[in-house]
C-alpha cells in the first residue's frame, strides 16, 4: 500500500488515519486504490467534492504529482479547508491544488464550460450525490473515472445516485465493498 516517499507524508498520513471516524475519511485501502486508478488512467485533472481534512486529497495529489496533473478540491466548511491546506502543505502537494470553499453545487455550476476532469471523487453530502453527478457529467473528459465513497455505508441516501449511474448508457460501473463501499464509474 506504499505510495509516499517521504517520512513527513508517512507520519502525517498515519496521524490522519487516527482521525478517520472524526472526519469521515476514506479507508487507507480506498485511498491506495484511488491513487492507483489515477496513475493507471494518467489523469491530468481531478475534482474532489468534499475535502474534509485533506486525507483523500493527499492520496489524489500524490498520484497527480506523478502524472503531472492538478487537483481542484471543494470543501463547504472553512475550518476544515484551512486544516486541509495545512496538511497539503506538510505533504508537499499544495502547489498542484486549487482549494475552493463553499457549496459544491454552486461552485460546480460556476465552472467554465471548458473545464474538464479526468477523475472525480465524490465524498460529501450523501443526499446530494445525484446533484453532483448531474453537474459534473458535462465536465468529464472522455474515458473519465468517477469514484463515490460511502455507497454501502449510506445506501438509502445514495440510491438515487446509483440509479442515475445505472440508467446512464454513457457509464459502466461497479460497486466495490472496501471501507464504506465505493462506486467506480467509467465514462464510455
Amino acid at each position: 500500500m506504499k505510495f509516499y516517499t517521504d517520512i513527513v507524508t508517512k507520519n502525517k498520513m498515519s496521524e490522519l488515519e487516527k482521525t478517520q471516524k472524526d472526519f469521515w475519511n476514506i479507508s487507507p485501502e480506498t485511498g491506495c486504490l484511488i491513487n492507483m486508478f489515477i496513475k493507471m488512467i494518467n489523469a491530468k485533472s481531478a475534482l474532489e467534492i468534499g475535502t474534509s481534512n485533506g486525507y483523500s486529497g493527499i492520496w489524489i495529489a500524490k498520484a497527480l504529482k506523478q502524472t503531472g496533473g492538478k487537483l481542484t478540491t471543494i470543501e463547504y466548511y472553512e475550518k476544515r479547508q484551512k486544516m486541509a491546506i495545512e496538511n497539503f502543505k506538510l505533504c508537499q502537494v499544495f502547489d498542484i491544488i486549487r482549494p475552493l470553499q463553499g457549496d459544491a453545487c454552486s461552485i460546480i455550476e460556476a465552472f467554465s464550460q471548458d473545464e474538464k476532469f479526468d477523475f472525480v471523487f465524490i465524498d460529501a453530502n450523501k443526499s446530494e450525490y445525484i446533484k453532483y453527478f448531474n453537474l459534473v457529467k458535462k465536465h468529464l473528459a472522455d474515458k473519465a473515472l468517477i469514484i463515490a465513497d460511502n455507497i454501502t455505508s449510506h445506501p438509502q441516501k445514495v440510491q438515487s445516485f446509483i440509479d442515475a449511474v445505472d440508467a446512464d448508457n454513457d457509464f459502466q460501473y461497479e460497486i466495490i465493498e472496501i471501507g464504506g463501499g465505493f462506486l467506480i464509474a467509467y465514462k464510455i
